[in-house]
C-alpha cells in the first residue's frame, strides 16, 4: 500500500504542476479558471499547491476548461512518450482497489486506456460524460457489474461491453474474488 500511496502522491504533484503550467499557458487567472470550470477557486488553489486529493470528475472539468485531455493533467511532465501515462488516478476505500491510467491515443478528441482493480464489495461511480463519448470494458479476471440507469450488465472474464457514457454509470465487484478489467474512454 505504501507504493500505491507514493504513486498517488506523485500524481497529485503532476496535477499540481500541469494545472499551473496549462493555466498560465492559457493566460487564465485562478479566478477565471474557477469560473470557466465550475470548480471553486479554493479547490484550484489547493490543487495547484498539491494539497488536495481531487476527484476524477473535478479533474475532468478543469481539463475541459483548459481545453486539454484529462491525461494531460496527470501525466508526468517529463515523460518523453506523451501516449504513456501509467499513473494511479483513483484509489478505493479497500486496499487493492485502484484505477491506473495506462495510456492515451488520439481519436476524434481522444482515447484513454485504463486498468481497474476492484476488490469484492468495491464500486467506482462515474458521472455522465459529454454527449458523443463512449466506454469499452474488457474483463481480465473476475466478473464486472456495469450499472447504467436503464440496465445492469454482468461482464464475465474474457468478455467485453461497450456503451454510450453520457449518463451516470458505475462499475462494481459483486463477486467474492478480485476483479481486473481494462476500460477505454473514447471521445
Amino acid at each position: 500500500m505504501d507504493n500505491e500511496h507514493s504513486q498517488r502522491a506523485s500524481v497529485l504533484q503532476h496535477v499540481s504542476l500541469n494545472v499551473r503550467r496549462l493555466r498560465h499557458a492559457a493566460n487564465l487567472s485562478q479566478t477565471a479558471l474557477a469560473e470557466k470550470s465550475g470548480v471553486s477557486r479554493r479547490m484550484l488553489v489547493a490543487i495547484e499547491a498539491g494539497e488536495k486529493n481531487v476527484s476524477l470528475a473535478t479533474l475532468d472539468r478543469v481539463a475541459e476548461a483548459l481545453d486539454v485531455a484529462f491525461s494531460d493533467l496527470i501525466q508526468a511532465p517529463e515523460e518523453p512518450d506523451p501516449s504513456r501515462i501509467n499513473e494511479i488516478a483513483w484509489a478505493g476505500t479497500l486496499p487493492g482497489s485502484k484505477a491506473v491510467l495506462l495510456a492515451k491515443a488520439v481519436a476524434r478528441k481522444g482515447v484513454e486506456l485504463w486498468e481497474f482493480s476492484l476488490e469484492p464489495g468495491e464500486a467506482y461511480l462515474s458521472e455522465a460524460d459529454p454527449d458523443g463519448w463512449s466506454e469499452q470494458v474488457y474483463v481480465i479476471e473476475g466478473c464486472l457489474t456495469v450499472a447504467l440507469p436503464e440496465e445492469i450488465r454482468q461482464v464475465a472474464t474474457g468478455e467485453f461491453f461497450m456503451f454510450a457514457s453520457n449518463r451516470p454509470h458505475a462499475y462494481r465487484n459483486e463477486g467474492t474474488q478480485g476483479l481486473r478489467f481494462v476500460r477505454n474512454v473514447v471521445s
